[in-house]
């Protein structure tokens, strides 16, 4: 089943009809791989191109995300959820995972890991691409969301 494409007021910066799209994952690196991916496809269908600067952008963020969802907040047997809307002046992502207790935390200064460690530059990519992120305790059940706006003008 195809995900709609919806009218949702508000949810990046104003007020004006967006595109949204939503949908479920398993938390494995090929879960990963198909969201990457699918949210590459969303912005080219919503007039983003594959080889544009947004489109570039927002595919490396939610790279970083939900990678990030798979190796911090993979939780067995449970999944997944990635959110992308988009208006005329933004792009919002949403990865929601269920692992409460591993939240990256903004409020600390986000430093380069020493050159011979493989991984942590993710969420600094993120803070350098993004205009703003954050984390949100998720709404309805244990776990939180990890969410990045850029903007389009």
């Amino acid at each position: 089943m195809e995900p709609a494409t919806v009218p949702a007021a508000g949810l990046v910066h104003d007020s004006v009809s967006t595109h949204e799209f939503t949908m479920q994952f398993t938390s494995t690196p090929r879960g990963a791989r198909l969201a990457r991916r699918l949210v590459s496809h969303r912005l080219h269908e919503w007039g983003h191109p594959y080889d544009s600067t947004s489109n570039e952008t927002m595919t490396l963020i939610a790279a970083e995300l939900v990678a990030n969802a798979v190796r911090h907040g993979h939780v067995p047997g449970r999944d997944f959820h990635l959110r992308l809307a988009a208006t005329p002046t933004a792009l919002r992502i949403d990865v929601t995972d269920t692992r409460t207790e591993k939240r990256p935390c903004r409020d600390q200064d986000l430093q380069l890991p020493p050159s011979d460690h493989e991984s942590g530059r993710g969420l600094l990519l993120v803070d350098a691409l993004a205009a703003d992120w954050g984390v949100t305790p998720r709404a309805a059940a244990p776990g939180k969301t990890v969410w990045a706006v850029v903007d389009l003008l």
